[in-house]
């Protein structure tokens, strides 16, 4: 296998299935008689909501009439069938009442057994004659049918990430006290069943129900169902209802909400991803260059979504199921991705023995589809995922594992000869070669040291088999690669064949063993280390290697540490490629960045088989048991917990976490863990966001960072207690609690705005808590609340020195209703992002007044016309993407004059209440700054070596560490004084400490920060590390919080009153 092929194949962990499995649809579902509402009624429901469509999160399905049969015509069949008059069954479900047996049923306070007796009785009374309807419910069951369109429908849904649930009025049997579930649960984020909850549609408390386990508000979801009266009630909630009549309506109307088909849905697969679609037309003509027909000439392709290589699609063409497998777009190297060699393995393959899907073509001609591909067959069958093989007997288990070594045996076991692919690949020294391969890879890919690399690339090469076997080698072999028949232990297909080559075989063996030493939960890959595989019958990894070796009939491997060793040490090295493949925008899984951070872990894998402490392969094998090596507790972005240097009692001052109330400590603890585990590991992911070309956009992670803190309570933690004392908008914290919280999410640049905590969103929030009226704070405080947009705060201006807020020339007039604006701004933070939605302006209503008289503060919705962005401006080469830091200007700006806030006049009395709590926050952000700045220098500082001995160890660094720590103390402390105050005597009062930490602070993290940077050399000023940004942040705040010259005038100002001679 050639260097430049090994480096583009980038291993497919969570791979790209090629089966399709099928659908479960047992038999037998309830559902509600069809009361139907007019034309009119439900044209009214949606008046006012076209042009304005939802954000949708979640779509809600029923059951019967939208995924399968509607009762109404079985229940009219029944009656014919019974000599009952027709519309006696609807009639008596509709009269009966809360109290009728119908009723009863659905909210489950009776079963289906005890249901017949109690309807046959109210039926035969509405009738007149006796009548038993006992065997209604039956009769439904055997005669609905499921509605494969609609099915089909919320599969496609839940493919592309949306939430789905299934929301019936349903029944239950008395033998299992189990509900009728015909459609397969697991299409369904959430289940609620009106028999299960004790409520049924159309009550408020059932819809309620399934919103609060979806966890999205009422406008975000869609509710589809075909009677009315739970459409009504379902509007009235909130919710966008949508009526079934018939499927094809359905579809249609649901589709308007959507950019993706509801129909052809494929197991593994959604639609194709962007920058990845398949022209059809150019694809639908080659397929009929291939014989290949259609009746109604339609296509679907589906993209699967797992896979870190070449993009694999599901293509179905007439009565033609296929399989469409391409290299990536986008310059690549010249052997990369090479789809030719495994079309040409497996055409080879298939004709001596070895299960692979029956090739059908390969075209080379890039004008077909962009790229060269190849079309195989679709294979149905089974995959299995995890290894463990849940659900499954220990005698299952077995014949499943005999089988996987059995077809290794033959895909070792071909003659290559007669194969005609003895040039597939080198002969001989595989390993020796595979190393250099892959450590030539890991050096060209590296992004930051990791040591176990560093030392299995000079161990392998010392340790390397002196020889070994020449066969056709998988390169990727393991479980969850093969297709197995739906019934039997039978593997019809070998799959992803992109690593094969020609090479030693005991290197395949040792690869399929991975799992034996990787956690049951471990991310991308799942192991069994640690199981009882004695009692789940599935072999150790010595039973495999014997069973192996037996099959062959060669010796029994005694060296398989070191092809263990090695089989990790590769996927560490595919792992850093796919990574850095990532960075460049090339790999083709959506999780590929996540995959790339798991290579030092496989590293450290590899390096214990030859510490011999591998994890355990519990039952017995070669692992010798041992411990599994400790986890890093760095990073190139360090986010460990700091140490302060003073130990503080609890007390008023709170300046320790434990002097903190039980509550407060609690959610520091909770920030710290989210932290931890969410947000540093994206850091990296982000800051490339920042440099490309839709570094305009936010990245979707933002989103599912932010609805995840959001459910933990970590939300809107900035509110001051003060402003809010009922805790009606925020967490209900004192300025004390929520700066020790603060200075957690300042360890990242990127953390505030996951918890809603970010500037300028938190001044502006803060000034319509305070100041906003009651319909300013509904339209727009809520959303800046929700997270749903953003804000800027345009104050300051090109023109004048903005410091003194008093200079502002901005022009607001009123003419009628409504309010004019003219004015040149610039530095408007975050006004670039796409969900900037408001901006809070400042200008001069009155010039003939009191010079701190004459501002006002008014609301300006960002679409609104003569607002416009000049342009981004750079801090330090910095655009700070997606907000931004903006010059703009509004150029006769009309709003309503019921947009200004607290009154005209009244601006300079808001703008002094939004600086200080908000500068608190930024002073704590910086201190959290500042510690990680510190704990980045000491662990760089530890690990090199300067003039003979480690940096650690001469006496500049060691002053520069320890003026560091004093002077990070010294701050905290200082800010933490200001808190303190701002809770007890009020900002007023808070003053002096109040303008002091404005200069302490941003000072003090530019010269922590700046002697990490010089302890780091010139990484110190790159992106691999969070110090330049933090830099640049530290100085933008010695202008944005106001310049330092100001606050110490101030400061002197009221030093000098203290002590005024008498």
């Amino acid at each position: 296998m050639s260097v430049i092929r090994a480096s583009a194949c980038i291993g497919r962990l969570h791979l790209q299935r090629w089966t399709h499995l099928q659908v479960i649809r047992p038999a037998a579902v309830p559902g509600y008689p069809s009361f139907q509402a007019s034309t009119g009624q439900i044209k009214r429901w949606y008046a006012g909501t076209e042009g304005n469509q939802p954000t949708i999160k979640a779509v809600i399905f029923d059951m019967g009439g939208v995924l399968i049969s509607q009762p109404a015509p079985i229940f009219a069949a029944f009656e014919e069938s019974s000599g009952m008059p027709a519309g006696l069954l609807l009639d008596v479900i509709r009269s009966s009442g809360e109290k009728g047996a119908w009723q009863r049923l659905e909210t489950g306070q009776i079963t289906v057994e005890e249901f017949g007796k109690e309807f046959s009785k109210e039926c035969s009374e509405k009738a007149g004659r006796e009548f038993d309807v006992s065997g209604l419910l039956p009769h439904f069951e055997q005669n609905f049918k499921p509605i494969h369109e609609m099915i089909d429908a919320v599969q496609c849904i839940k493919a592309q990430g949306y939430k789905t649930a299934l929301l019936t009025n349903n029944w239950k049997h008395k033998q299992d006290d189990k509900s009728l579930l015909p459609i397969n649960p697991e299409m369904f984020d959430v289940v609620v069943e009106s028999c299960q909850v004790g409520m049924r549609k159309p009550s408020p408390g059932i819809y309620e129900t399934c919103l609060q386990q979806l966890k999205v508000k009422p406008e975000e979801c869609l509710f589809l169902d075909d009677i009315g009266r739970n459409l009504k009630g379902a509007k009235d909630v909130g919710l966008h209802p949508i009526k079934v009549d018939n499927p094809n309506q359905a579809l249609n109307d649901l589709s308007s909400y959507f950019t993706f088909p509801l129909q052809g849905f494929i197991e593994g697969t959604s639609a194709p991803r962007k920058g990845l679609e398949i022209p059809t037309d150019s694809l639908k003509s080659h397929l009929k260059t291939l014989g290949m027909t259609s009746t109604d000439d339609a296509i679907n392709i589906r993209q699967y979504k797992h896979g870190q290589s070449n993009p694999t699609y599901y293509v179905g063409f007439g009565d033609r199921h296929l399989v469409l497998r391409k290299k990536p777009p986008g310059k690549l190297l010249p052997s990369a991705h090479a789809v030719e060699r495994e079309y040409l393995i497996m055409n080879a393959l298939g004709k001596h023995g070895v299960p692979v899907p029956k090739m059908v073509s390969l075209c080379e001609d890039t004008s077909v589809v962009g790229t060269p591909f190849y079309l195989m067959d679709h294979v149905k069958g089974r995959v299995f995922k995890d290894p463990s093989l849940p659900g499954f007997t220990a005698s299952e288990r077995h014949d499943i594992y005999q089988a996987m070594c059995d077809v290794l045996c033959r895909i070792h076991s071909v003659d290559i000869n007669k194969a005609g692919i003895q040039e597939y690949g080198k002969h001989g020294n595989y390993v020796s070669r595979q190393v250099k391969t892959w450590s030539k890879q890991y050096k060209a890919s590296e992004t930051h040291e990791i040591a176990a690399m560093s030392k299995l690339m000079e161990w392998l090469p010392q340790n390397t088999p002196e020889a070994d076997a020449t066969t056709v080698v998988h390169g990727d072999f393991r479980l969850d690669n093969l297709i197995f028949h739906p019934d039997k232990p039978e593997v019809l297909a070998v799959l992803d064949w992109e690593l094969s080559t020609l090479g030693d075989p005991i290197s395949d063996l040792a690869y399929c063993g991975l799992a034996h030493y990787l956690q049951p939960d471990f991310p991308i890959l799942r192991g069994i280390s640690g199981c009882n595989l004695s009692e789940m019958g599935i072999p150790t990894m010595d039973e495999f290697v014997t069973q192996y070796c037996q099959n062959r009939g060669i010796p029994i491997v005694t060296n398989m540490p070191f092809y263990m060793a090695f089989s990790f040490f590769r996927v560490a090295a595919i792992l850093q490629g796919v990574y850095k493949r990532s960075l460049q925008g090339q790999a083709s899984s959506q999780n590929a960045k996540a995959a790339g951070l798991l290579a030092e872990e496989m590293a450290k894998l590899g390096w214990s088989f030859v510490e011999e402490t591998p994890p355990p392969s519990t039952g017995g094998g070669f692992s010798r048991g041992g411990r599994v090596p400790p986890k890093r507790n760095y990073s190139m972005w360090s986010n460990s917990r700091r140490q302060y240097s003073t130990q503080v009692k609890p007390g008023l001052l709170a300046s320790e976490v434990s002097g903190l109330s039980e509550r407060a400590q609690k959610l520091h603890k909770q920030l710290q863990e989210f932290m931890q585990e969410h947000v540093y590991p994206i850091e990296a992911t982000l800051n490339e966001h920042q440099n490309c070309e839709e570094r305009w956009t936010h990245h979707p992670v933002m989103d599912t960072l932010k609805e995840k803190a959001r459910s933990e309570g970590l939300w809107n933690l900035f509110l001051p207690l003060e402003a809010d004392p009922d805790c009606k908008y925020g967490a209900g914290l004192t300025n004390m609690e929520y700066a020790h919280l603060c200075e957690i999410m300042g360890r990242s640049i990127y953390a505030s705005e996951v918890f809603n905590c970010s500037a300028p969103d938190t001044g502006n929030m803060e000034v319509l808590v305070k100041y906003g009226n009651t319909q300013q704070k509904k339209q727009w405080l809520q959303p800046l609340l929700d997270g749903t947009i953003r804000s800027c705060y345009a104050m300051t201006e090109p023109a004048v020195a903005s410091s003194d807020a008093t200079n502002i020339q901005s022009d607001i007039r009123q003419a009628g209703d409504t309010l004019v604006l003219n004015g040149h701004k610039w530095w408007i933070s975050g006004a670039n992002d796409p969900r900037c939605k408001v901006c809070i302006f400042m200008g001069k209503t009155d010039l003939s007044a009191d010079k701190h008289k004459q501002q006002s503060m008014v609301i300006v919705p960002m679409e609104t016309p003569g607002v416009k962005v000049l342009r981004p401006l750079t801090v330090f080469g910095f655009q700070d993407p997606p907000g931004g830091h903006v010059e703009m200007v509004f150029e006769d700006v009309r709003v309503p004059t019921e947009n200004i806030i607290l009154g005209p006049g009244r601006g300079f009395e808001i703008a002094q209440g939004r600086l200080g709590p908000g500068r608190i926050h930024h002073c704590m952000r910086l201190i959290g700054m500042s510690e990680r700045a510190l704990e980045l220098m000491v662990h760089r500082v530890q690990n090199r070596v300067a003039f003979g001995k480690p940096l650690a160890d001469q006496g500049t660094i060691q002053a520069d560490i320890a003026e560091s720590r004093m002077e990070i103390e010294q701050a905290r402390l200082l800010t933490l004084k200001a808190a303190h105050m701002m809770d007890t005597v009020g900002n007023k009062v808070a003053a002096p400490e109040i303008a002091m930490i404005k200069v302490a602070a941003p000072n003090v993290a530019q010269r922590v920060i700046d002697r990490a940077m010089q302890a780091h050399g010139g990484a110190g000023l790159s992106s691999d590390f969070p110090l330049a940004m933090f830099y640049s942040w530290a100085r933008i705040l010695r202008l944005a919080d106001g310049p330092d010259e100001v606050h110490r005038r101030a400061i002197a100002k009221m030093e000098l009153r203290k002590n005024i001679l008498k």
